[in-house]
């Protein structure tokens, strides 16, 4: 997805939510320093190896994530696996180790950091809520891409590959490196936040309210199938 075309929803989002942008560019230029361009260019050369022309499987935060590792363990082992943010845990609990985690750092940070240290590529992303954890946190990752949902034209070392949610950003992330085909495991849209998205319960509303959108972005994305 161009800017161009993510900006449009962008500022809907920005609208709903009454975000800042100057918060989200403010973060993003914090990331955008702590990264190296060689660095980046040899993990996104690695991000098209473990996707392009590979079935794909994203994990989302829902409580029905466990039950799918289980009842498909066997494609799971034998496809490419990016976790959102909290799904990281349930993969690890299940004695797997993502190939890539998309994270704004609102999961179990010990088990990101865990399964980074264990060869997981962590795709960052910047937004205006979490510029001190980015400040505190990222220094201690290794194998990293860092994103941002502003116009990434702004920045050396980051990327915009569309997304708003965890979830519905390590979609578009696998549908830029065009894989063989995209599964989401889960995904539960069914108006309940689950254990894995370690929220608070003064976060809910806006967690269910970001689980909307993240639904209705993933609605215009073609070809999804749901373990």
């Amino acid at each position: 997805m161009s800017y161009s075309e993510w900006e449009k929803i962008y500022q809907s989002i920005l609208a709903d939510f009454g975000f800042s942008e100057e918060k989200d560019v403010e973060s993003a230029r914090t990331l955008d320093r702590m990264l190296s361009g060689e660095d980046t260019e040899r993990m996104i050369t690695e991000i098209d190896s473990l996707i392009r022309e590979r079935d794909v499987i994203v994990f989302g935060a829902g409580d029905s994530v466990r039950e799918s590792i289980t009842r498909f363990r066997g494609f799971v082992e034998l496809s490419t696996k990016i976790s959102a943010d909290g799904a990281t845990s349930a993969l690890l609990e299940e004695g797997i180790i993502p190939d890539i985690i998309v994270t704004d750092l609102d999961g179990d940070i010990d088990d990101i950091m865990l399964a980074n240290s264990m060869g997981s590529i962590v795709v960052l992303h910047a937004h205006g809520d979490n510029i001190e954890r980015i400040n505190l946190l990222a220094p201690g990752f290794d194998r990293v891409v860092g994103t941002t949902q502003t116009d990434p034209s702004m920045f050396r070392n980051l990327f915009n590959f569309g997304g708003f949610t965890d979830g519905d950003r390590a979609v578009f992330l696998a549908r830029c490196f065009k894989p063989r085909r995209i599964y989401l495991a889960g995904f539960d849209f069914d108006g309940k936040i689950g254990r894995y998205s370690f929220t608070t319960e003064e976060k809910i509303p806006i967690k269910l309210k970001k689980l909307e959108w993240c639904r209705r972005l993933l609605a215009g994305v073609d070809g999804l199938t749901f373990l």
